[in-house]
């Protein structure tokens, strides 16, 4: 699978060298060209799109044997991966497709399947054979596996596949019902909620900071791509996927316990990609509040429960009891209104602000009523 994965990358980075040339062919202006050098290609030859470089994929195969080692589906993919980042670039119009340096193409895909490869606790792959893994959960009756993906984590020490089930099912998306709470995120609690919950923000990155760095620097002084710089970037590695995993598992936690609590859910729409380039970008990656985001709408969808983002504008500095909105400094971490004389935490505010602002929004004829187990 390691040698798969490297034919796989010099194959991704010959067809990003065809892309890249026929494109900087044709960048030059027609009255003039660079002093130096010009990239010079013939005007018959195509646009390597997507179907051309699968043409080419088939010619690539006669004469070199290590692409005939991999699986066809699996090189076609390849291609067409390469070719969703070129169209993703198109639609964005920033994020040009990279060149993959060595160890950085970590998973392979299988897109099809004719019978349920899933034989007690083996997976059979095209080509590679009988795969021992431990099932998470099995099949359910009435699915189909449409494709497998292999995953490799830490350079090659640890690996994972990602199965993909359909069914001829269609699963509705929960109304706003029940009771209703919303969710306030920041750095000094990790979150509030409007029923005066709190909980801290663990530091999952700034803890191991330390160790991090002692293993990067150990990493550094080793020769490059000898056996002990190989040993100690695998160290480094397994770090890194500790601090994700404890991060992510933290996440889905506080995402299980916040829909015991409630059936509809409010967080605001923020942009954290803004915060991310502040002076405390480092603690706002390490919370991770987008991916706590996404996981949290995806609990709320496995769960039944109703999830909604409402506009984060000014719920800082509204009071939630008469809705009078007053300046205030971040330094103030206690909400007191002077019209009302509504006291209470700032960040629990701020929640109850947001969880006003989703009923308001979201309100509909199943509004007050529970769901029956």
């Amino acid at each position: 699978m390691l040698s798969w994965l490297e034919t796989c990358r010099r194959l991704y980075n010959r067809c990003l060298r065809d892309l890249k040339d026929w494109m900087n062919s044709r960048k030059c202006l027609i009255d003039r060209c660079s002093i130096n050098r010009e990239y010079m290609m013939s005007l018959d030859i195509p646009f390597p799109d997507y179907m051309e470089q699968k043409r080419q994929l088939t010619q690539w195969k006669k004469t070199e044997p290590e692409l005939k080692e991999v699986h066809s589906q699996v090189t076609q993919d390849v291609v067409k991966r390469l070719h969703n980042s070129w169209e993703s670039f198109r639609q964005r119009g920033r994020g040009f497709p990279r060149f993959k340096k060595y160890g950085r193409y970590q998973s392979f895909l299988f897109p099809q399947f004719a019978t349920n490869p899933i034989k007690g606790g083996q997976l059979k792959l095209p080509k590679i054979g009988l795969v021992d893994i431990n099932l998470h959960r099995e099949i359910p009756d009435g699915f189909k596996v449409k494709g497998v993906r292999v995953v490799s984590r830490c350079r090659g020490t640890k690996w994972f596949v990602v199965i993909t089930i359909q069914a001829d099912v269609i699963v509705p998306d929960s109304p706003s019902f029940g009771r209703a709470i919303g969710v306030d995120v920041g750095l000094i609690d990790f979150l509030a909620t409007s029923d005066g919950l709190t909980i801290s923000r663990p530091k999952f990155f700034v803890d191991l900071q330390r160790q991090l760095k002692l293993l990067q620097r150990r990493a550094s002084r080793k020769q490059k791509r000898s056996k002990n710089w190989e040993k100690a970037q695998i160290k480094v590695a397994r770090l890194h996927h500790k601090i994700a995993n404890t991060r992510k598992d933290f996440h889905l936690k506080i995402a299980h316990q916040l829909c015991d609590q409630a059936d509809s859910i409010f967080v605001e729409d923020i942009d954290y990609r803004v915060m991310a380039k502040g002076f405390l970008g480092k603690h706002s990656l390490d919370a991770s509040f987008g991916q706590f985001r996404e996981l949290l709408k995806w609990v709320c969808w496995k769960r039944g429960k109703f999830f909604a983002v409402v506009d984060h504008r000014g719920t800082s500095k509204q009071c939630p009891n008469c809705g009078n909105e007053w300046d205030n400094k971040l330094s103030i971490r206690w909400h007191t209104c002077d019209e009302c004389g509504y006291s209470n935490n700032r960040d629990i505010a701020s929640a109850e602000v947001i969880c006003n602002r989703g009923i308001k929004k979201y309100v509909s004829d199943y509004w007050g009523k529970k769901t029956a187990c």
